[in-house]
């Protein structure tokens, strides 16, 4: 199941663009009776599914990605059958459980109502239901309590079509077990691989070849409408450029107003030993307390070592004194100024003189000294010089963008005023299509796929911008694109070149690579299915790789091919048993050689079973919604196809 999903991301990325998006906002519980000449789609008993709802839809479905994704949402995504036709099942699966809330009379209670809004987590507060958070959040979408709860009951209402249908389902126990054990089944196995690339040498591609290639694979060859662009880009890098030089006298004050981002400040790694005077101590009291320190100093400068054991047995300070005195690594500003200068003015291993402080007289011992470290503004000059300039560049930024949006407004049909004021360079690139930008190979040289700019070009929101009717059409610039808070974009077309099959000289080393890839994949896949056919009656292990233990859990980092090969090959009879598959550039025979349970009982299944259930309660959903497109009679119209194979288009 994990490993579909991997394998199928486009897949699984086109169904959440469709689910994603709520099916309530497409279209209110009683529109389905509303009368109009719209033409209909999908004709559903007495309802249908009109032109007008559909686009609606599709708007509030596009609206919706293009919030989610901040303006990231490609529209080209949206725009292909496959999304229509799943826009439109949807519509019509909504107007079914209309149909069938009305036709059987599905109500819901006020207390029902109530409970499901004081359940709704958008509308709560530390898990409780908030009155000030429902009147909040309805006034921000502006609604009234009556319009909301209308809703909601509506909403309700259509939930008791299927919602019984989904609570209800549960995986029958031997299905899931069964799928548990196909999960863990662990099987040893060894692969030999037969590379495409070992066969290219000995491909011969003629010019015919190429000739019979190209006039058969035109649609494949054909490139799309592209347009080639000149652009501005606003970003740091332009900005940085616009600051002019910095004076000396500038650098050397910001040097001094942030001198601890490059120097370390001197510090002392400091002991002391406190004799205490009680605040109001009288000058006997005083002095007895000065000459205790003053003796204090005698011994401790007698015999420095044995600092620690002195100030264990004499200090009054509770906290340090069982330390050794030990007050830690002090800096500039920490003690009062009488002490700091005492403190900084020992050398390592010194001890100073009696110090009065706010709680008594300290008796201080250097015990490591560092001084000051770091760079001098000299040694510092370009550091300085680069963050002072990234400053300078950061204002600059702002009201260069703000002048870049004037300036274009004022300017729609040349880049050049923009360009002249601001400093900035008209780049050009080309092979920017809607949905996507040309390789090289298709686009040529200045193909903006190759350029440093690719990533801002490539942006979505700027090849909208480019096929746009302002444009595109009326040759105007584009108004400011942001791509990043640092990075702007303003584009202007320059050529359009219609869809078409480049010549053959374009393309004649394109479609050489694709016959020899061809041909030699051919071959390798000829040569691993001859060597399958001869292991299958006598089996040898020259050529393989070493063995691996692998289960659907766990792949060991095998395409899902090679695991599908693995995985049904038949292995209850004698092995080791043989599987082959083509792959992108190889062949590969997968050997079977141990095949066992696994354990079960793993925490990665514990939520297999509700996880499956829901699964297939969605199941049992769509058979429900099948069994009722038959019973109504949904019957799609001439409209209703034409405008899911063709768009707004089909519908003309």
């Amino acid at each position: 199941m994990f490993d579909f999903i991997r394998t199928h991301q486009r897949l699984m990325q086109f169904l959440l663009l469709v689910l994603v998006v709520p099916s309530f906002v497409f279209l209110g519980v009683s529109g389905y009776s509303v009368v109009t000449a719209d033409p209909a789609l999908v004709e559903i008993g007495r309802a249908s599914v009109t032109r007008d709802e559909f686009i609606q839809a599709q708007r509030n479905q596009l609206q919706q990605m293009q919030e989610s994704s901040q303006g990231r949402f490609d529209p080209v995504l949206l725009d292909n059958p496959q999304a229509r036709q799943a826009l439109l099942d949807q519509l019509v699966d909504r107007k079914l459980q209309i149909a069938v809330a009305t036709q059987d009379h599905f109500s819901v209670s006020d207390g029902a109502l109530r409970r499901a809004i004081a359940a709704m987590p958008q509308l709560q507060v530390d898990g409780q239901f908030s009155p000030d958070r429902y009147n909040e959040v309805l006034t921000s979408y502006g609604l009234t309590p009556r319009d909301f709860e209308a809703g909601q009951r509506s909403e309700l209402a259509l939930d008791r079509v299927l919602g019984p249908v989904r609570d209800t389902a549960g995986l029958p126990a031997p299905v899931l077990d069964g799928l548990k054990r196909a999960l863990t089944e662990e099987r040893t196995i060894r692969l030999r691989v037969f590379k495409a690339e070992d066969h290219a040498k000995d491909v011969q591609v003629s010019d015919q070849d190429i000739q019979t290639w190209y006039e058969g694979h035109q649609d494949a060859l054909r490139l799309p409408e592209q347009v080639s662009v000149d652009y501005l880009v606003l970003d740091e890098a332009a900005a940085l450029a616009s600051v002019p030089t910095i004076e000396e006298a500038q650098l050397k004050d910001y040097y001094e107003q942030n001198k601890t981002r490059y120097v370390v400040p001197a510090r002392v790694n400091v002991s002391h030993i406190l004799i205490k005077l009680p605040a109001g101590a009288s000058d006997e009291v005083a002095k007895t307390a000065l000459t205790k320190a003053e003796g204090i100093v005698t011994r401790a400068r007698a015999e420095p070592s044995g600092f620690a054991d002195l100030a264990r047995k004499e200090s009054q300070d509770a906290g340090t004194a069982r330390d050794g005195g030990r007050l830690g690594w002090i800096q500039r500003g920490t003690l009062p100024l009488p002490m700091e200068q005492a403190v900084f003015a020992l050398k390592q291993g010194e001890i100073s003189d009696p110090v009065k402080g706010p709680d008594g007289y300290h008796v201080f011992m250097a015990d490591q000294v560092q001084p000051e470290q770091g760079e001098s503004f000299e040694q510092a000059r370009a550091k300085v010089e680069d963050e002072v300039r990234r400053q300078l560049a950061a204002d600059r930024f702002a009201d260069m963008a703000t002048k870049l949006t004037s300036l274009v407004y004022d300017n729609p049909s040349s880049l050049d005023p923009a360009a002249k004021d601001l400093g900035l360079q008209v780049r050009h690139a080309g092979g920017i299509a809607r949905d996507r930008l040309l390789s090289a190979d298709e686009a040529g040289a200045n193909a903006a796929s190759a350029s440093d700019d690719s990533a801002i070009l490539g942006d979505v929101r700027v090849r909208q911008a480019l096929f746009s009717s302002q444009v595109m059409t009326d040759k105007q610039n584009s108004g400011v694109i942001e791509i990043s808070p640092d990075t702007m974009a303003v584009v202007r077309v320059g050529e359009v070149t219609p869809a078409h099959v480049p010549p053959l000289d374009q393309v004649r080393k394109q479609i050489h690579a694709q016959l020899t890839n061809e041909r030699a994949l051919a071959a390798a896949v000829a040569e691993g299915e001859k060597a399958l056919a001869e292991l299958r009656t006598r089996p040898s292990a020259d050529g393989f790789d070493e063995a691996v233990t692998i289960s659907r859990l766990d792949t060991a980092g095998l395409s899902k091919d090679v695991l599908d090969t693995a995985f049904s090959v038949e292995a209850d009879k004698a092995l080791p048993a043989f599987g082959g598959v083509a792959l992108a550039r190889a062949y590969a025979i997968v050997q079977i050689d141990k095949v066992q349970p696994g354990t079960t009982d793993t925490p990665a299944l514990a939520g297999l079973g509700q996880q499956m259930a829901r699964v297939w309660g969605g199941v049992e959903q769509q058979a429900v919604l099948t069994e009722l497109r038959q019973q109504l009679g949904v019957k799609v119209t001439d409209d209703g196809r034409k405008l899911v194979e063709h768009g707004d288009g089909g519908s003309n």
